[in-house]
């Protein structure tokens, strides 16, 4: 999983996310399987998403998706769910005789946060990391040029 760059972060989000057809009737099957899941990695590239793992059942669709981190979840979710269900109403419209206010999926789903580390490597390594930072300030203070508030004075 790659580790993406924003003006002010660097970081890697990745979330399995699962949702359903409204009424969760078993409508992903067959030709509207297979169209869903091109819909789905469409959007992933337009908008700059990472599909690790697509996996669209008939009555539900699980997303292993990662994205940059000035991106919420719920976004990323809801471009998935609309344009999705946009573009399959058009492709078959047989699905407007079922779903006649145009809602293709049900309001809800579920995510959770992935990554490659578990909680108690996270946890060691905060735990390990605070050390003595004295060190970081005699280098702050060498680099200084001259007129420049001191940052060990400042922090006193």
């Amino acid at each position: 999983m790659n580790l993406f760059s924003v003006s002010h972060g660097f970081g890697q989000v990745s979330f399995h996310v699962v949702f359903c057809p409204k009424y969760r009737y078993n409508i992903l099957t067959g030709e509207v399987k297979s169209v869903c899941e091109r819909v789905f990695r469409e959007v992933a590239r337009k908008y700059g998403f990472v599909i690790h793992e697509v996996q669209v059942m008939a009555d539900h669709v699980h997303l292993f998706v990662g994205f940059r981190p000035n991106v919420c979840v719920s976004r990323v979710v809801n471009l998935f769910k609309g344009i999705s269900a946009r573009l399959l109403f058009q492709a078959f419209p047989r699905l407007r005789l079922i779903y006649r206010h145009g809602h293709l999926w049900s309001r809800g789903k579920f995510y959770r946060s992935v990554g490659n580390v578990t909680a108690d490597t996270i946890k060691h390594y905060i735990a390990k990391s605070q050390g003595d930072w004295s060190h970081i300030l005699r280098c702050a203070e060498e680099d200084q040029p001259p007129n420049q508030t001191n940052l060990k004075n400042w922090l006193a």
